[in-house]
């Protein structure tokens, strides 16, 4: 795997059955560092206080307080935390929604349901575009 498996990763999701969800399959992909948030907002508290502390954000699209999208431009407008990557997984599958969080600055884009498969594909691919 090209992902280095002490990585930091920080689960942003509205609902605590969905982190669990991502959490588990994160944890069967063998990352053991997993934090949660449950909205954006939360998420770029977190963010802010320890901007190297993460490696990879995952986010959900809707969410109350700050969306995903808001989250991912706030992330992408602080210079400290703008190099992070960012996997929007959302319900959202609209061709519009999806080049709406490209145009924000996702670095990968899954739409639920999916496979722990899935998630490996979309992380690595991730990873391996950030080494070029």
């Amino acid at each position: 795997m090209v992902i280095p498996e002490d990585i930091n990763i920080l689960v942003v999701d509205d609902m605590a059955a969905m982190r669990k969800i991502l959490r588990t399959l994160l944890t069967q992909l063998g990352f053991k560092n997993i934090d949660e948030a449950e909205d954006g907002k939360q998420a770029l508290e977190k963010l802010r206080q320890n901007p190297d502390k993460y490696g990879l954000v995952i986010t959900d699209w809707n969410m109350p307080n700050m969306t995903g999208i808001e989250l991912v431009q706030a992330i992408r407008s602080d210079k400290r935390l703008k190099h992070l990557p960012i996997l929007m997984v959302t319900a959202e599958a609209k061709k519009e929604n999806v080049l709406t969080a490209i145009k924000a600055g996702v670095n990968n884009y899954i739409v639920k349901p999916f496979t722990a498969e899935t998630l490996k594909e979309k992380i690595e691919a991730i990873f391996k575009s950030l080494k070029k």
